[in-house]
């Protein structure tokens, strides 16, 4: 069990840094790409780290490494040029490319569930209604500072910035990031918080 879950883990280590090597080979636009992927280069060690002593579920595994390789993309294009966004654009006929709505409702469903499973990991809460209130207060924390992060870019940037803002002339673009964060945070809990109950049943099984 422990040989398979850590080649599983290292799989899927392995395929985040083969698209981070892909992105930054020759991105669009190097300190956006930078901008962009900070958060897998701070996370990637803080979890390579705590493995041994805390390892998340496969579930939570999954969908941090799909959370990644969503800012590796963008890394690589910035946002607004990504293809798969002008491709939904088209499709779903929209006025802007929405693959940065795509990244902020990963900010808000991947860290839902990691903060869902560290708070009943570590006992830090009981009872649903208010594990799912603080779960998606701190998913909106998480979103509120990467908004604070993106204004002092714009502020030091000027212009430079706004390959990394990807509002699309969006003066609104701020808040509705926010609260596409928030609809993610939702989401995750409403359906996956059962299927990430079971994966912990069967973690605790094991650990026994």
């Amino acid at each position: 069990m422990v040989q398979s879950d850590t080649r599983f883990s290292l799989g899927l280590l392995m395929l985040v840094l083969a698209a981070l090597v892909w992105s930054g080979w020759a991105p669009h636009d190097r300190a956006t790409w930078w901008m962009e992927v900070a958060p897998v280069f701070i996370a990637a060690p803080l979890l390579i780290l705590s493995y041994p002593r805390f390892p998340f579920t496969r579930l939570v595994q999954v969908l941090i490494a799909l959370h990644a390789l969503v800012l590796i993309v963008g890394g690589a294009w910035t946002y607004a040029e990504v293809p798969l966004g002008f491709w939904l654009q088209d499709w779903l006929e929209l006025s802007r490319n929405p693959y940065d709505k795509i990244g902020h409702w990963m900010q808000g469903f991947v860290p839902a569930l990691v903060a869902r499973e560290m708070l009943i990991r570590k006992g830090v809460v009981r009872g649903q209604g208010w594990l799912f209130f603080l779960v998606t207060c701190i998913c909106l924390a998480i979103s509120a500072l990467y908004e604070l992060i993106e204004w002092q870019a714009a502020v030091m940037m000027g212009q430079g910035a706004d390959a990394f803002l990807g509002t699309q002339g969006d003066p609104w673009d701020t808040q509705s990031d926010m609260a596409t964060a928030w609809f993610g945070a939702m989401a995750a809990q409403l359906l996956l918080g059962r299927w990430q109950d079971g994966a912990l049943a069967r973690y605790r099984r094991w650990m026994l």
